[in-house]
């Protein structure tokens, strides 16, 4: 396999509900499904002419079959078997499963976010900057927050296509805003400072790497690092904490958020952009129960839209935009913030 090519598997169920949810988290989750069969339609002579990096096989039975047997026989890709009877897709065990499975998946054939960083080259032209969003007199006039520790942080979860698509939004969202982010990006670590490069290139936003034990600040976007689980203290300040995010995911969106949502609670939100898988799916009912919000990118303006499909068929997103509608969403919502105490003023001298 080249460092951008899918990896190529083979699916043999014996139920057609099972072929069914492995076809779709397969392909969701950025692999190339090359043969998807039950095993009384399949001879030898279909197997040799697969060809496949891992043969996925669920059976009821394993025993002396002479499919598997084949299968075995041939030393040219690894086989995994029974990975159990995958849950209803928004179960509250479908998460586990799928990580359970791509976490194998990835040791044995490989990362698919591994595409990511390759693409970055296409977002380094010498386009002008693009058109911004105007900032509102309401937030123009208020005292300057650039610098200061953000009292708001809003995270921005992207996988397959989400360079392009976080640039976008970044691009178009003015300076001024009261809020600062943090930017979880499935990709490979040797492509982490060219991210924030390139990222960050047209925006008036900073995008910074992580900084132990400092506040992430109004104006800013902190990419979360993909070495090491990234937390905060109970004053909202970045802990680092040596220890590799929980499996299969660099860094982990679901435990990002978890993150998050238990330091800010209702002061932030989440940004579901371009992505793969369903990473995010697991934690979003936590994010809404502490008073978060998650507003995910419009399937028709993603690569993917995996990651944003999911948790708009879980039910977890109020907003869907593409990055320049998500922007000037962000902007009204700091918008009515801003108008919030002129009412309460003004209900209080009637």
């Amino acid at each position: 396999m080249s460092d951008v090519t899918a990896a190529r598997i083979g699916v043999i169920a014996d139920t057609s509900l099972q072929r069914h949810v492995l076809q779709q988290a397969l392909s969701a989750n950025g692999y190339q499904v090359v043969l998807n069969s039950d095993p009384a339609r399949l001879e030898d002579a279909d197997l040799a002419a697969v060809e496949a990096d891992l043969w996925l096989v669920d059976l009821a039975q394993t025993e002396d079959s002479p499919l598997v047997n084949a299968l075995l026989e041939r030393d040219s890709c690894p086989v995994l078997f029974g990975e159990g009877h995958a849950p209803e897709r928004h179960s509250e065990h479908y998460p586990r499963w799928e990580r359970r499975l791509f976490g194998k998946l990835k040791r044995l054939v490989g990362d698919p976010s591994r595409v990511v960083g390759p693409r970055l080259e296409g977002l380094r032209g010498d386009a002008e900057r693009p058109a911004c969003l105007e900032l509102p007199a309401a937030l123009a006039n208020a005292v300057s927050v650039a610098g200061q520790p953000a009292q708001e942080v809003w995270l921005l979860a992207a996988s397959l296509g989400g360079p392009e698509a976080v640039k976008a939004f970044l691009d178009a969202l003015p300076a001024g805003l009261p809020v600062g982010f943090v930017y979880a990006q499935h990709i490979e670590a040797s492509f982490e400072s060219a991210l924030s490069q390139v990222v960050g290139r047209h925006s008036r936003w900073s995008v910074n790497q992580s900084r132990q034990r400092d506040s992430i600040r109004c104006g800013e976007v902190v990419v979360a690092p993909i070495g090491q689980e990234m937390g905060f203290d109970r004053d909202g300040a970045m802990l680092l904490s040596g220890r590799s995010w929980p499996e299969p995911y660099s860094p982990s969106i679901d435990q990002m958020m978890l993150n998050l949502a238990q330091q800010f609670g209702s002061r932030c939100g989440v940004i579901a952009f371009s992505g793969m898988g369903s990473d995010g799916n697991a934690a979003a009912a936590y994010v809404l129960r502490q008073g978060g919000r998650v507003w995910t990118q419009r399937a028709d303006s993603c690569v993917c839209s995996s990651m944003p499909d999911s948790l708009r068929e879980g039910g977890y997103s109020s907003l869907s935009g593409d990055p320049r509608e998500l922007a000037q969403a962000l902007v009204n919502h700091f918008l009515q913030q801003a108008r919030r105490p002129v009412a309460a003023l003004q209900m209080d001298n009637l």
